[in-house]
Order: structure tokens, then sequence, then C-alpha cells
């Protein structure tokens, strides 16, 4: 979880194909540890083509009871196919927009809000308007909280301790 949080976790993300992997694989923590798809990160990419939402975008039924077999990721059905369903919508995002960048970071906080230590966020104004938003064009596993995480995984926010060195 170090290597992850020094390395990843709160930086900037623009790439789309990134961007999906990391709301997937938010949307596969559910009720898990973080730390659990982290170590099954590997095995989703491997399992998910690499996270090519036009590639999940046509599995079918053959598919998604081979992913259901796969002891390498979290085997739940309605995760799986949340999966699917959100590649295809993903790409109808891109084809709105331009980019799935575009369109999600419109939903970033304009100005950062500094928390008090101790403080634990787990849903703001923006990450409600962002799940609202997502499920109203057919995303599934994107509750608020699942938002927030996302959002902070992909540097929208910046809820890093105000001694860490990857604070702005």
């Amino acid at each position: 979880m170090v290597e992850y949080h020094d390395s990843e976790w709160g930086v900037p993300i623009h790439d789309d194909e990134k961007l999906f992997e990391f709301l997937i694989l938010e949307g596969a923590q559910a009720g898990l540890s973080w730390e659990t798809i982290l170590k099954k990160r590997d095995n989703y990419r491997r399992a998910f083509d690499d996270f090519s939402p036009a590639k999940i975008a046509a599995y079918d039924g053959k598919k998604t009871r081979a992913l259901m077999k796969d002891a390498g990721i979290v085997r739940n059905r309605l995760k799986i196919s949340a999966a699917v369903s959100n590649a295809q919508a993903f790409l109808s995002v891109k084809k709105e927009f331009g980019s799935f960048d575009r369109y999600l970071w419109q939903f970033a906080p304009k100005k950062a809000k500094a928390q008090r230590t101790g403080e634990f966020v787990t849903r703001t104004p923006e990450s409600d308007a962002m799940s609202k938003d997502l499920k109203k064009r057919g995303f599934r596993f994107v509750g608020t909280t699942i938002c927030y995480a996302f959002m902070q995984a992909v540097g929208m926010v910046d809820d890093h301790a105000a001694d860490c060195f990857r604070r702005k």
C-alpha cells in the first residue's frame, strides 16, 4: 500500500483508459478492501483485456461465464456485468464529450478544501453530482462513496495529509 500511495494515489490522471480502469476497479472494490483489489489488479488487467473499453463492451455471455470462473478477480456477477455496461456507457460518453477525461474532470472541485487532521470524508457535493450523472448515463457501481474514492485515486481531489510529500 505504501508503494501505491507514494507512486499512484492522488496523482492526477487524464488518460481515458486509465480512468476507465480505476472506475472499474473502484466498483469491484465495493464491500471489499482496496488492498484486495490492488493485489488482483494484474489479474484484472489480464482478464479484462487491459481494460480496453471497446473489447469489454463487446463481451458476451460466454466471456462473462469465463470471468465468473476466474479466481484471479472478484467473481461477482453484478460487478462483472457492470464492467461490461460501464464500457458501453464509457464509449457513449467518449463520443459525446470527445474524451472520458473531459467529461469526468468537470466534476473535480473548483477549489481544494483543506481537511482538518483526522477528518474522514466519504462523499462531497461533487461526488454526489458525478454519481448521479454517471448513473443517468447507464454506469453501475458508481455510488457517491465509490465516486469519491475514485476522485481521490485519480487526483481529482487531494486528500493527502498536510505533512505528506504528495500534498500539493
